[in-house]
């Protein structure tokens, strides 16, 4: 993910001129900070009734004349989330819970306000105390929030409750966004407009491109342990505005527009993939994602990381053991510290260091982080499938992948068993050769790490806490510890990959496959970073249906692949034998 210290020198370029060494220090008093709610007028009506869209604005700052710089919190959450069901196609033998919500952590206003912020939250357009409606990435809420920043650097109006003007005399401008998973995909929407003042995003397990969310290289697709889940689904979930009605007409063409048949990416979808904006970044980067996240999947950050990357954008980037958290929960002092020195060093021009420390924190396993200066890790090798002529398998809709894995069920491939422990890190690629025959248009390709460890198997809540900064009556800033729970297990699968062999052309354009006929078919897994202990083996498990995440057809789809025309190509660090 890094270009080591050609990237560290353009960052430095790119960055303010530094102070000496040092970060800000908590010298303002919490209690009796300023508390003010205002409501920034955006440029677009998405509810269509005639007056521009107002955005709520609550903004907690330092009682100073010296003006500050702005942490920024952008999310449909704050007023909760409707009770919505998701669709119930995704059985489809004869033709059903939302995405985890992420509300607000808590420790910013806590942590940040005493060192000389001001901390801002804004509810997005169709949620809370906003008006217009919500589109679920679409172009008015980027725009919504790209308002409050030019509000904070003069260039948009408010008003208070009483409908007075209200101007951000307080601040320098200087705005950094951050939050996690919707609230970490607003920051990436924003900086893609690239927009003046937005010097810094913190993206913490946020979206990319929408389209890769729900949906994968034509195929549907669900986020893990919410199939039917869609775009529509969530856009009401979240519509917790005044008079919500007003966005039926909004939301119906959603629902339509997403296209739950073909899966084909569209203008549609192209109005949400903020990766095709990429070069109008002018923020910095630090990106965070969990390695075992399977709502807003890995590959979310990969392709943003590289694209940043080929981009030369100032950046940094934290991979944690965890899934769909923030990691305040997994490394919460060192969290803390890292986030103040880059909040530091981009908003308030101390410099702190951080740009020329490693570029990459990773958690290659639980409690056990590595730093590089580069990220991806060099390396590479592609992988025969082993064997030669041809192998099939039928498709069973009715179990898990990981059931399919235990049992070793679908076409399973072990490569020799490594002579050394090997480093995997990047986007893994597939090619094989196959013919399908049955209902399920999908392939699935599940990387797996064959041979026992101690492995990540999710977070529990402890009766401690901590106190990061001061409070008041209701808002202590004090919040629980967690700590990892961990399993020994035979296996894992490290990462995975979908296609719809409809779209083995463009994920954009549906051609029909003739059953019994072979195609070369080639797709990305989602990036990950994992080691691969010394006399594990590397696997590869070919299925169609993926229960977790795809649409489930009929049972009993024939895939025949031929051996020695299909690959795996990996970014191995490290001999394998």
């Amino acid at each position: 993910m890094r270009l080591a210290a050609s990237i560290v020198a353009i960052a430095m370029l790119l960055a303010p001129a530094p102070a000496a060494a040092s970060e800000a220090r908590p010298t303002y008093d919490y209690a009796t900070a300023v508390r003010e709610e205002v409501w920034v007028r955006t440029g677009v009506d998405s509810d269509a009734d005639g007056r521009p869209d107002r955005v709520a604005v609550r903004i907690i700052r330092p009682a100073t004349s010296t003006k500050v710089p702005v942490i920024f919190q952008a999310s449909p959450y704050y007023a909760g989330l409707n009770d919505v069901p998701n669709h119930d196609d995704v059985d489809r033998s004869g033709i059903t819970s939302l995405a985890a919500s992420i509300s607000f952590a808590g420790y910013l206003d806590n942590y940040f306000v005493p060192r000389g912020y001001a901390v801002v939250f804004a509810d997005s357009l169709g949620t809370g105390g906003s008006d217009g409606c919500p589109t679920s990435g679409g172009r008015n809420e980027t725009l919504g929030m790209k308002a409050v920043v030019d509000w904070l650097n003069g260039r948009a109006s408010a008003v208070d409750a009483a409908g007075n003007p209200v101007r951000a005399g307080w601040t320098t401008g200087r705005t950094g966004m951050i939050g996690v998973s919707y609230n970490g995909t607003l920051p990436n929407a924003v900086a893609a407009t690239g927009v003046e003042g937005l010097e810094t995003i913190v993206p913490i397990a946020g979206i990319s491109s929408w389209y890769d969310y729900y949906r994968a290289n034509g195929g549907v697709v669900a986020p893990g342990g919410f199939p039917g889940e869609d775009l529509d689904v969530l856009a009401r979930a979240v519509l917790t505005r005044q008079n919500p009605e007003v966005c039926a007409p909004v939301i119906d063409a959603i629902e339509k527009a997403q296209d739950r048949e073909t899966g084909d990416y569209s203008r549609f979808w192209a109005e949400r993939d903020y990766l095709r904006d990429v070069g109008k970044v002018k923020a910095s980067v630090f990106l965070v994602h969990g390695l075992h996240d399977l709502n807003v999947r890995t590959g979310q950050a990969g392709q943003w990381w590289d694209a940043l990357s080929r981009r030369h954008v100032p950046r940094k980037i934290w991979l944690h053991q965890a899934a769909h958290t923030d990691p305040f929960h997994v490394r919460r002092d060192v969290w803390l510290a890292t986030l103040g020195r880059w909040f530091d060093y981009w908003l308030q021009r101390i410099d702190t260091g951080i740009m020329r420390e490693p570029i990459a924190d990773v958690e290659v396993a639980p409690n056990q982080w590595e730093t590089s200066r580069t990220w991806p890790l060099p390396g590479s090798s592609a992988l025969r499938l082993p064997g030669s002529g041809t192998q099939s398998f039928v498709d069973d809709p009715a179990r898990t992948a990981e059931e399919i894995v235990a049992d070793g069920g679908g076409l399973v491939y072990q490569f020799p068993a490594l002579t050394e422990e090997t480093r995997l890190t990047g986007t893994p690629e597939i090619t094989v050769r196959a013919a399908l025959s049955g209902a399920s248009p999908y392939l699935t390709a599940l990387l797996v790490d064959y041979g026992a460890a101690e492995r990540y198997a999710g977070l529990r809540t402890l009766p401690e806490q901590d106190c990061v900064g001061p409070g008041i009556e209701g808002d202590p800033g004090c919040f629980n510890r967690r700590e990892y729970v961990t399993a020994t297990t035979p296996f894992e699968i490290v990462t995975r990959g979908w296609l719809d062999t409809r779209n083995r052309l463009s994920p954009a354009v549906t051609t029909p496959i003739v059953a019994g006929r072979e195609y070369t078919f080639r797709w990305k897994l989602q990036t990950t970073d994992h080691v691969f202990a010394a006399g594990h083996r590397i696997g590869v498990v070919l299925i169609s249906t993926d229960r977790a995440h795809t649409l489930r057809y009929p049972a009993g789809t024939v895939v025949t692949v031929r051996l020695h025309l299909s690959k795996l190509e990996l970014r191995l660090a490290g001999t394998h034998g």
